[in-house]
């Protein structure tokens, strides 16, 4: 298990970034505004929103789905439990708007998609303008709904902190104009204050990462670098994050105390921001579906022993 050396709670004081999962910020932001109907109050101030990365998957159905249950039921259930979703499916092809409208009809009010890149965009860093035109406008359906939160750009291991890699920040940034936009790293190399003043300047947001303490990745760094938090749980398959062939590196089960060390940081993370949104990407079998629920208790009985 990760240690976080008594500085959990402690997550925005002024200093360097820390392998212990610390990093400052200057200041945070308070929305006094209603959160939507049917949208679960979770946190201090109800700012936290909890869901998975994705939520068609065939071996949910009788771990998480139940039994007997088709793909296209999938959605109609899932919103029984959560009430946003990061949508997974658009890194790997350009989605249309039929796509989004098929999905925002099965949504209640509140509901809200985080949507990933495709990855020609992050992946193989790809310029064609007829690519990004399209890309944003299907999300049309959703953003006349009320329903969009924004982008996800993730990055891969091989994308590291140098010059040209900075000027694509500041090309999506340019891209996506004032739509809230999210960058997930996976090389370490990113991990310095000169990334966070790049993606405040940028009015890009941070994603915080839970994955396997190995070298070269992404420490649980926490920090608001726009006024939106944003954190997501791959599990700490060390053994196959690297692997070839059968592996699965999303292949973890969370327990509760590893769930326990972030449940503070969400909690204060949510102090500092208008919202926190938390994804958990460990697809395998069901376990996103049943360790994101797990949160949403354990951030219950959190705040009720207060």
């Amino acid at each position: 298990m990760r240690q976080d050396n008594g500085t959990q709670g402690d997550l925005f004081g002024e200093r360097e970034p820390a392998r212990d999962g610390s990093l400052a910020d200057p200041a945070g932001a308070y929305d006094s505004r209603a959160v939507p109907p049917n949208v679960k109050r979770l946190g201090a101030q109800g700012k936290i929103r909890i869901g998975t990365s994705g939520y068609s998957f065939a071996d949910w159905v009788g771990t998480f789905y139940p039994a007997g249950t088709s793909r296209g039921k999938m959605l109609d259930s899932y919103v029984h439990h959560f009430d946003v979703v990061e949508i997974n499916s658009s890194y790997y092809r350009v989605p249309d708007a039929r796509m989004f409208e098929r999905m925002e009809a099965k949504t209640p009010p509140g509901f809200e998609f985080v949507v990933k890149l495709y990855k020609g965009m992050t992946h193989e860093i790809e310029d064609d303008p007829t690519m990004y035109r399209a890309f944003i406008q299907s999300v049309e359906p959703l953003k006349g709904a009320g329903k969009f939160g924004g982008y996800l750009a993730q990055f891969p291991w091989k994308f590291k902190n140098d010059t040209d890699a900075q000027e694509h920040l500041r090309f999506l940034r340019k891209q996506f104009g004032g739509d809230p936009l999210f960058v997930e790293f996976r090389h370490d190399s990113w991990i310095e204050r000169a990334t966070f003043e790049l993606l405040r300047d940028q009015e890009i947001g941070y994603c915080a990462v839970d994955e396997p303490s190995l070298k070269g990745l992404v420490p649980p760094v926490v920090a608001a670098t726009t006024d939106t938090g944003y954190v997501r749980f791959h599990g700490r398959n060390a053994k196959n994050w690297w692997g070839k062939g059968g592996g699965d590196r999303y292949d973890y089960d969370y327990n509760t105390e590893e769930l326990s060390e972030w449940a503070g940081k969400l909690l204060t993370l949510e102090e500092k921001v208008k919202k926190v949104y938390a994804f958990f990407n460990n697809c395998h079998a069901g376990h996103a579906a049943n360790n994101a629920e797990l949160m949403i208790d354990m951030l219950s009985e959190e705040l009720g022993s207060r």
